[in-house]
């Protein structure tokens, strides 16, 4: 049986993740508006991504006999100012994220849940691969962004991103 407070934590973790599914689809919308449909389909893919980790962490509830509840998913309201601002909050939503499965893991380990921290072991490797990409991203746009030829190469590099399903298995 799940301590309480990691239940918790992890049902409001399901809906933090939709949230992050929503932001960046609002990111992808700005990108489609731009023009630069492989910025948009970078983080199309990042939302499908986002609302893979929820519907693992709710399954992952429901085999261990806890009900999960949906809250409204809050609309992402964020004006950018250029190109590149996406590519920040992006970088810090992530930073966000992972503090977040810090604090699940923390909670499981504090009272010895070994079966959630082995699932959650998964996430916190995750998150260092969705930081680093942010990261990464923010930095091939501070060296291309400004130059036309470079944007164009760097959109087209970003257009190849496919979606792969996560291989965890919950």
């Amino acid at each position: 049986m799940l301590d309480a407070k990691v239940k918790e934590l992890i049902n409001t973790q399901i809906n933090k993740e939709f949230y992050s599914a929503y932001l960046y689809l609002d990111f992808a919308n700005y990108y489609y508006d731009r023009g630069l449909d492989g910025f948009a389909n970078w983080f199309d893919v990042q939302a499908q991504e986002e609302r893979d980790h929820a519907m693992l962490m709710r399954t992952y509830l429901q085999n261990n006999g806890v009900r999960v509840t949906f809250e409204a998913v809050d609309k992402p309201d964020q004006s950018y100012e250029n190109d590149a601002a996406p590519l920040r909050l992006a970088l810090e939503h992530e930073n966000y994220i992972t503090e977040r499965i810090n604090t699940i893991y923390k909670a499981a380990s504090d009272v010895n849940d070994y079966r959630t921290m082995q699932f959650y072991d998964w996430f916190v490797k995750e998150q260092g691969e969705e930081e680093k990409n942010a990261d990464d991203l923010i930095r091939k746009y501070e060296l291309f962004g400004s130059d036309p030829k470079g944007l164009y190469a760097l959109n087209q590099e970003l257009l190849g991103r496919a979606y792969t399903a996560p291989s965890l298995t919950v």
